[in-house]
């Protein structure tokens, strides 16, 4: 499947239309991801919008196509990043006397913006992790199992 289906390399005009609305996909994930402190939204639903701007040009273009724009290995960081920020504002909370996530314990000197910084740092952990792992699970199954194509200079040897 590292190829898109027939059907799909014949059609430009969805291809046309899927590199021009994607990056609205992705600057609209970040407005949710951004806006969540204050509104409807946050990291879980960001990052399920980020990751299927990626899919949907994984659908059109290809497997092959979207591993050269996003390599599993970077994506496993993410996965990382994410947790150890979301886990990490919390070890601080507790660091600093509070319980874990106790907001309040993150600027004492600013009651106001310790609760802001830690919702925003845990759902920044939160999208960050949900799109990782989105793009993951999409790799896995569309590679029948496995997340990376084999490098064809290693099937040479």
């Amino acid at each position: 499947m590292s190829q898109p289906p027939p059907e799909m390399s014949n059609l430009p005009v969805l291809r046309s239309v899927t590199k021009a609305l994607i990056p609205f996909v992705l600057l609209f994930a970040l407005y949710v991801q951004f806006h969540g402190d204050f509104g409807p939204g946050g990291g879980f639903q960001a990052g399920v919008i980020f990751a299927a701007g990626f899919i949907v040009y994984g659908l059109i273009f290809g497997r092959t196509a979207l591993l050269r724009v996003t390599r599993p290995a970077v994506i496993e960081v993410f996965i990382a990043l994410g947790l150890l920020l979301y886990g990490g504002t919390g070890l601080y909370a507790l660091t600093q006397g509070g319980q874990f996530l106790d907001y309040d314990t993150l600027d004492p000197a600013h009651p106001a913006h310790g609760p802001h910084l830690g919702i925003f740092l845990v759902e920044l952990g939160v999208g960050i992790t949900v799109a990782a792992v989105m793009l993951t699970i999409y790799l896995a199954f569309s590679g029948r199992g496995k997340i990376a194509d084999p490098d064809p200079d290693e099937e040479a040897t």
